[in-house]
């Protein structure tokens, strides 16, 4: 599995009362690709960072595999909505993609010792 984790902050013409109405929507129609788009696990939407965060939002995804990140990337689904509603109203992205660790293989190995 792989995750696929992207961070943006509102681009500042982006009046602060509307903020809250558009990462909703963002939440809404980015976790709505999940059983959309092939390979895409999992999708959670996060609106509510830390105050010690660099970033006003973040998107945190679960995909099968390595190459499922461009799949998804380019996928037509995908694309309307980052098109539609994220890309007008952020700036500041920050990605990073990562294999996740299987906790139980590294049990399972650390038993054989």
């Amino acid at each position: 599995m792989v995750h696929h984790i992207v961070m943006w902050n509102f681009r500042s013409e982006v009046p602060e009362e509307d903020r809250a109405a558009r990462m909703k929507d963002m939440a809404e129609h980015l976790e709505g690709l999940v059983g959309t788009i092939p390979g895409l696990l999992s999708a959670k939407f996060i609106t509510t960072p830390l105050s010690s965060s660099t970033h006003d939002m973040a998107l945190v995804t679960t995909l099968e595999k390595a190459e499922d990140v461009a799949f998804y990337g380019s996928h037509p689904a995908h694309v309307n909505v980052a098109d539609t509603y994220v890309r007008p109203y952020v700036c500041d992205r920050a990605c990073i993609d990562y294999e996740a660790v299987s906790y139980t293989h590294l049990r399972a190995h650390e038993t054989l010792r």
